[in-house]
């Protein structure tokens, strides 16, 4: 069973231009591609790829990444009604606080499916007490750390 929610932040971060989160991401990619990372996705990480790549008219871009993210996260999740309606209740909790539509439905997903830890860029997660955000950059400067003593 999958111990962490991947979000859509860290495959686009990994497979953009330079930034401060690339080479964290990029970290992490190959973790889960080495099999030493076990991470889930909903559908809904699918339809965000696409999007936004749709959105920079990069069709090929955003077609490949998906479907190389779906080569190596085997666990996808549906998103049906339970988490729909679960979904509606934490909009009407979080949404005012700036947490947007498509990341409360990956809340609701991870609830259902029983996973409390998110790695994403994404601070606005840190207002959702139902799980945890770790941040890329964070677990990399740990790793590097542990490595050393």
């Amino acid at each position: 069973m999958a111990e962490f929610f991947l979000d859509a932040s860290i495959p686009m971060y990994a497979s953009g231009r330079e930034h401060p989160y690339k080479r964290p991401c990029v970290w992490i990619m190959t973790e889960i591609t080495e099999g030493r990372l076990e991470v889930a996705i909903d559908t809904e990480i699918v339809q965000e790829i696409l999007y936004r790549y749709g959105a920079l008219q990069q069709w090929a871009m955003g077609a490949m990444l998906a479907s190389n993210l779906l080569d190596i996260v085997p666990v996808v999740y549906p998103i049906q009604l339970k988490e729909a309606r679960r979904a509606i209740q934490l909009f009407q909790q979080y949404g005012p606080q700036g947490v947007t539509a498509r990341d409360v439905i990956h809340v609701a997903g991870m609830q259902n499916n029983g996973l409390t830890q998110i790695l994403s860029t994404d601070a606005h997660f840190d207002l959702v007490k139902e799980v945890k955000r770790l941040d890329p950059k964070a677990l990399l400067t740990k790793k590097g750390k542990n490595k050393s003593h």
